[in-house]
């Protein structure tokens, strides 16, 4: 396949997958190794290099700094592999600090994670859309890579002043 057909692939692909629908996280709990198996399985589709999307040091280091409760029984609960989702996608956009702030006093989880479901999917079917056209336009490529760079670059600095500002 050309880099075009494997763009377009993706894009498709995009539209498709989503982020994991809360009905489809699990009612059991789960110990580390099934939350780093089934996330990285959910979530390969948002990650170039799957092993770095979330690790037990990872999921430690979330508990200690307080971005997720402490598992209970070793085993961590519908709720948790929820915030582990939005913090395994956020992470590349926002600083663990940030990613605080934006948790920080959520006590609906469900009604959250089923508003950042809906919002990213809905981002994942924009860009979706932006690159078929652009595929099938015969666009340049590295010039649409560009245009999608700086407007997240964009985009995270707007999110990451809004969460300082709702701090002060």
């Amino acid at each position: 396949m050309s880099a075009t057909e494997n763009i377009k692939k993706w894009a498709e692909d995009g539209t498709e997958l989503g982020v994991i629908n809360w009905n489809e996280l699990p009612d059991i709990n789960l110990y580390m190794d099934q939350v780093i198996g089934l996330l990285s399985e959910k979530l390969s589709f948002f990650a170039e290099d799957e092993d770095k999307l979330l690790t037990k040091s990872m999921i430690n280091n979330y508990v200690k700094s307080g971005l997720i409760s402490h598992p209970e029984k070793k085993k961590y609960t519908k709720e948790q592999l929820a915030q582990l989702i939005v913090i395994s996608m956020l992470k590349q956009v926002l600083s663990i600090p940030d990613l605080q702030l934006l948790l920080e006093g959520v006590s609906d989880t469900r009604g959250f994670y089923e508003i950042f479901e809906r919002t990213q999917t809905e981002a994942m079917n924009d860009v979706s859309a932006q690159l078929r056209f652009a595929v099938e336009n015969g666009d340049n490529m590295k010039l649409m890579a560009l245009k999608l760079a700086a407007e997240a670059n964009a985009k995270r600095a707007a999110a990451e002043k809004i969460l300082k500002e709702l701090n002060k």
